[in-house]
């Protein structure tokens, strides 16, 4: 399981109240209060994290912060917040996958790199996973089987036919003819 925890960020009383009950919390909790430190977060092993501050100290270009500017709140408003922006993280970490120089981002169906990005349907999604999850390079069957359940009055070139299209949409936008390596034995994704 990813670790996953909340860092205080210059509010020291609202840690102290948390730190009391840390053993009934879902996440680790740490403090901090100098603005450097937070820039070395990345590096310090804190997994999926949140920085919780208020609109005071609220950090500029650094993302993953939970500002909470209604003061007095409950403390239990404030952990389900925690919670709640903990979970959505995890959710959007957990969908984007790293395809060479690509992201595939499985929650917009979208694939991109730093310049441009291409929509995907469902099934050219289905079709990047299994074969970029295989070690080896699968056949016409293989991906029949696979991804559309192998369909008995599937005809092979349906799958021909996906493949060529998906191709052809990533080189149209990314000017990559590579990025599917098609082989007399199937398909496979570096």
């Amino acid at each position: 399981m990813i670790k996953q925890s909340l860092i205080i960020y210059n509010l020291p009383v609202l840690f102290s109240i948390l730190n009391e009950i840390k053993e009934n919390l879902k996440f680790d909790l740490y403090n901090i209060i100098d603005e450097a430190k937070l820039s070395e977060v990345n590096n310090k092993g804190y997994g999926n994290y949140l920085i919780l501050t208020d609109s005071k100290n609220k950090i500029l270009n650094i993302n993953n912060q939970l500002v909470i500017d209604d003061f007095p709140i409950n403390i239990n408003a404030i952990v389900e917040k925690a919670n709640i922006g903990l979970l959505k993280q995890k959710f959007n970490d957990q969908s984007e996958i790293i395809l060479e120089k690509y992201k595939l981002d499985i929650n917009s169906r979208e694939i991109y790199d730093q310049d441009k990005r291409l929509k995907l349907t469902e099934r050219e999604i289905e079709i990047i996973l299994f074969l970029k999850n295989s070690e080896d390079t699968k056949s016409v069957e293989d991906l029949q089987k696979e991804v559309w359940g192998h369909n008995s009055s599937l005809e092979t070139h349906t799958v021909e036919t996906h493949i060529y299209r998906l191709r052809k949409k990533i080189n149209d936008t990314f000017k990559n003819e590579n990025f599917i390596i098609s082989t007399k034995n199937g398909y496979t994704i570096k």
